[in-house]
């Protein structure tokens, strides 16, 4: 059994992740949301230790890495919502940096801290990424994981720790907690809507069941070598990638609505790439993880166990 520290525990991929580990280890959530709106069951809180606090505490973060000395650190907290972080770059640097250096100046040394990055932190191309790609962020979401991962090889080196960058890409299925792609295409329709409204339809993702990216969070925070002083990175995607227009044609099959899709100049980003995607051969060979779930799978799941799109559904009622 091993003491495991998950931030953002109560969020999207972190609720599925803790739900992995707490009947074989030690959890403890530390999510500033957890106290007043828990996402998981109340059959579930008796399983693992919630903690109520900011990442951007130092005292609280350094009291509480005293009193749990985690063998394991896995960090999920972060803005990731990229018009959110364009909106208030101060913001999601606050969290996603200044957050992150708090977490790792108090992490015990010696122990193994995973960092969420973003496969964001990538040069636009047109084949998929590797970990040793360029890289070239063309947001602000990905100039903080890239800021991250700078401090997460620093500290790995002087406390020592035992670093894990994890870059991540476009995580589907049901449990979103930010109103992204599929869960507002579902939200419009189980409005009723006929008409969706959408911005960019030409950029390809490559889209990861999150049961998926709970599992390679998990893979990378209990197996392989990983040793102090030293820090690894590993994509964890599917190394597959679709258009919005692909996405949109797999909802109608499963949802079996009628509907056209127009574009919406307001959903437009001004900072768009058209082509992201994983190579997974790293995480596969260090780690024994392979995507277990399609795209299929995922837009399926989230139609029959909307969540996000339920309350999103509301402000889209005719």
């Amino acid at each position: 059994m091993k003491r495991i520290m998950v931030t953002g525990g109560n969020g999207y991929v972190g609720r599925e992740l803790t739900r992995l580990l707490y009947d074989a280890h030690a959890v403890h959530v530390v999510d500033r949301g957890i106290a007043g709106a828990s996402r998981f069951e109340p059959r579930e809180h008796d399983r693992f230790t919630a903690h109520a606090i900011d990442i951007e505490d130092a005292e609280a973060v350094g009291r509480l890495m005293e009193a749990v000395r985690p063998d394991i650190v896995v960090h999920l907290a972060a803005i990731h919502y990229i018009p959110q972080c364009e909106d208030d770059p101060l913001g999601a640097m606050r969290t996603n940096v200044l957050g992150t250096m708090t977490l790792l100046s108090a992490a015990p040394a010696g122990c193994r801290f995973v960092f969420a990055s973003s496969g964001a932190v990538y040069k636009p191309d047109a084949e998929p990424h590797s970990e040793t790609s360029q890289q070239q962020p063309s947001d602000i979401y990905g100039l903080s994981k890239l800021h991250g991962e700078h401090f997460v090889a620093h500290y790995a080196a002087k406390r020592p720790l035992a670093g894990a960058i994890v870059r991540l890409f476009n995580v589907v299925g049901p449990g979103e907690t930010n109103p992204h792609l599929l869960p507002e295409l579902v939200a419009q329709l189980k409005a009723g809507h006929t008409r969706i409204r959408l911005g960019n339809l030409w950029p390809m993702r490559d889209y990861i069941h999150v049961k998926d990216a709970a599992r390679g969070f998990m893979a990378v925070a209990l197996g392989g070598a990983v040793e102090p002083g030293e820090t690894l990175t590993v994509n964890l995607g599917t190394s597959a990638a679709y258009s919005v227009t692909e996405v949109v044609e797999k909802l109608r099959r499963v949802s079996r609505a009628d509907f056209v899709v127009e574009e919406d100049q307001s959903r437009l980003r001004k900072v768009d790439r058209p082509f992201l995607a994983a190579d997974n051969s790293r995480i596969s060979s260090l780690f024994d993880w392979q995507p277990r779930l399609t795209i299929d799978d995922a837009v399926a799941d989230l139609w029959r166990d909307p969540e996000l799109a339920q309350s999103l559904s509301a402000r889209y009622h005719p």
